[in-house]
């Protein structure tokens, strides 16, 4: 019955947003308050999911977005993506972008939060796009592949690194064979996917595009690869001080406290406000102007990540995952296939991939525990899991639609397709990574 419940209030979301026109923000609430009730949940706790669920999302991404639109449209305005542009394509030819664009999507996810390397990415993929003439989902889907394939599988990201401890596996070979199976996922979801998505009709957030500017005036290559990926920079340096520094020094804690993303991207911000504005001649009113015409535009997207948020905290607080997720445990299958099972349907009730692969391995760590399987392998099958079916209920399904101005069935024949993509060869890896290991 509750499978029914949650399949009905996702079948009456979609239908009210696609087809109904209805805020998605307002679709949110009415679906999740009534699925929270027909699911059973006390009346008592109905509102207080609500606020929580829109505080613990808003709550980790809030400053990453607002900064990231913030340093996003200062890196259009001043030229700096449009440079990058140009480095890009002289390197990899104009051909080859969907290949520049994942590689250089692999490399900033990497060290990254997801959400951190979209609002990075955007205006980089959105200036090429406009400059070069080329179908945005075709040019820009691959770099955001690759970004989601490191997010789900690769340490140091919250999800596998935790996984990692929980499952009692070796980071370094979970990170090693993650790689050999993040190559393949990124090649076929990204550059080869995105083949037959051109003619997809896009329109590129505003915020995100600018008036080409000429050459000469254009900021250096040095200062504008360096301000756009200082938040990786950032994040990789502090993660590797944070290993050889105990946080019990005053030392490290203060690296601790500035490896946070929040952190980090105020103080991208803050150097790029520096290097990219005021040392360039731009008035610190222009910039504001520019920061509070980047807070506007993402306004709306900020709803929409705060609605989809009461309805993952119903789904979670009513308990329906983890006994959706403890039915298909007593499935007579392959324990690595039901990892990635067991995390894809979680992640299609509740949206949040990182959500999906903690549950999904708090249920398997007996399974694990007491069967002959390799711990860094159930670590990517779940990872992968996690990464499956992504649709309304997930923030990232909502930040790629409203960015790239897609219809909510283009965004699920594109996103969701990508990321099923994704998830499928990351389990077909792990199975031949198992084979091979037994030999």
């Amino acid at each position: 019955m509750n499978i029914f419940i949650v399949a009905l209030a996702i079948l009456v979301l979609v239908i009210g947003i696609a087809w109904g026109k209805i805020h998605p923000f307002l679709a949110f609430l009415f679906v999740s308050i009534g699925a929270a009730i027909a699911l059973g949940m006390p009346l008592a706790i109905v509102a207080t999911s609500v606020r929580k669920g829109i505080g613990d999302i808003l709550g980790s991404l809030l400053v990453v977005i607002v900064t990231g639109a913030m340093l996003g449209k200062l890196v259009v305005s001043s030229g700096a993506a449009e440079r990058i542009a140009f480095v890009l394509v002289a390197r990899f030819g104009r051909t080859r972008i969907p290949w520049a664009m994942a590689t250089t999507g692999l490399l900033v996810g990497i060290p990254l939060f997801y959400g951190v390397g979209f609002v990075l990415m955007v205006p980089i993929i959105f200036t090429i796009v406009a400059r070069y003439r080329l179908p945005a989902i075709a040019a820009g889907l691959p770099a955001l592949a690759a970004m989601s394939v490191a997010h789900g599988l690769l340490p140091p990201h919250p999800a596998p690194t935790a996984l990692v401890a929980q499952l009692d596996a070796n980071i370094g070979l979970t990170l090693l064979y993650g790689f050999m199976i993040a190559i393949p996922a990124i090649v076929i979801a990204g550059p080869l996917f995105s083949r037959t998505l051109v003619g997809i009709a896009s329109e590129p957030m505003v915020t995100c595009t600018s008036e080409p500017i000429p050459e000469e005036l254009l900021p250096g290559v040095f200062v504008s690869i360096f301000s756009s990926l200082l938040p990786a920079v950032l994040l990789v340096v502090t993660s590797l001080l944070t290993l050889a520094l105990p946080a019990s020094t005053s030392l490290g804690a203060v690296i601790r406290f500035i490896s946070e993303p929040d952190i980090v991207m105020l103080l991208a911000l803050a150097t790029a406000t520096w290097i990219l504005g005021l040392a360039r001649g731009t008035s610190i009113s222009a910039l504001m102007k520019t920061y509070t015409e980047a807070g506007s535009d993402v306004a709306t997207i900020l709803l929409v990540i705060a609605g989809s948020g009461v309805l993952k905290e119903v789904l979670v607080a009513s308990g329906v995952s983890v006994s959706i997720a403890q039915t298909m445990q007593r499935l007579p299958i392959d324990p690595l296939v039901l990892g990635w099972l067991v995390a894809a349907i979680i992640r299609a009730c509740v949206g949040s991939a990182t959500v999906a692969g903690l549950t999904a391995a708090g249920l398997l760590v007996p399974v694990v525990a007491n069967a002959d399987i390799n711990p860094n392998l159930m670590v990517l099958s779940i990872g992968a899991g996690s990464l499956a079916f992504s649709h309304v209920n997930d923030g990232a399904f909502w930040l790629f639609k409203e960015y790239f101005r897609v219809s909510l069935f283009d965004t699920l024949r594109t996103w969701s397709v990508m990321e099923t993509i994704v998830s499928l060869v990351g389990l077909a890896g792990v199975l031949l990574l198992d084979q091979f290991l037994s030999l």
